[in-house]
């Protein structure tokens, strides 16, 4: 299958700040770090705009090719969903062990998988659709956070308790917002897209990481661990 290196390489190095900004968390929780805060909270929320966005213009490539081969069923896009999200409760499980109360409830994993399910409507809409969706999102998201409840059944969604604590967690507002707009952004230039396939491809260990970024994603956490045990 070919590939668009851009996008990999892409999501390389938004791999790349992903694996910065967790060891500081780890650092930040493990250790008492705590330099900079304000400064690696803007990183990490820059982080995962990267990653979320690129997911969400993934998905539109995805969706192209698949529909060239009549193959761009909502079936397809629920199992790949259904199995991110499970990997999301496999991080849960694990994290509640080693953590504790602040284990990861709905972190990007889950918002990942839902979002991929969520999101098959808009690979076949024009991009107006998807970029006013997803700046709606992004609002309500941003009026969600200045709500607390009592409950925690709206985790997901993007409500939380004012005792709520947790070292990772993407709601669907604002976040599933942001892989909107990344739709909306590849549809909107997928006429300039296939252009990209026929360039010679450069940065290739970026590249390589951005292939195999969901792999590192599962096991960097327990490497970082074992570091941190050694320190």
């Amino acid at each position: 299958m070919q590939r668009f290196w851009q996008v990999d390489a892409s999501r390389g190095l938004a791999l790349i700040f992903m694996l910065v900004s967790n060891f500081v968390t780890d650092l930040q929780y493990f250790k008492g770090y705590s330099s900079f805060g304000n400064v690696w909270f803007a990183f990490a929320q820059l982080t995962a705009f990267m990653f979320i966005f690129l997911v969400g213009f993934s998905l539109v490539l995805s969706y192209n090719r698949a529909a060239k081969e009549n193959k761009a069923n909502f079936v397809k896009y629920l199992k790949r969903g259904l199995w991110i999200f499970g990997l999301g409760l496999l991080i849960t499980f694990v994290s509640y062990l080693f953590i504790g109360a602040d284990y990861i409830r709905w972190g990007v994993l889950h918002l990942i998988g839902v979002s991929i399910i969520l999101a098959y409507p808009f690979l076949k809409a024009k991009p107006v659709w998807p970029a006013v969706m997803g700046l709606l999102f992004i609002v309500a998201g941003w009026i969600a956070g200045q709500v607390t409840l009592t409950t925690n059944w709206l985790l997901p969604v993007g409500f939380t308790t004012t005792s709520f604590s947790s070292v990772d967690y993407f709601p669907l507002l604002p976040w599933f917002g942001v892989a909107l707009l990344g739709i909306c952004f590849a549809k909107a230039c997928y006429s300039n897209i296939n252009n990209l396939q026929t360039s010679k491809p450069k940065f290739k260990p970026l590249c390589w990481l951005g292939r195999h970024s969901l792999l590192i994603y599962l096991l960097h956490q327990p490497i970082f661990l074992a570091l941190l045990l050694l320190i």
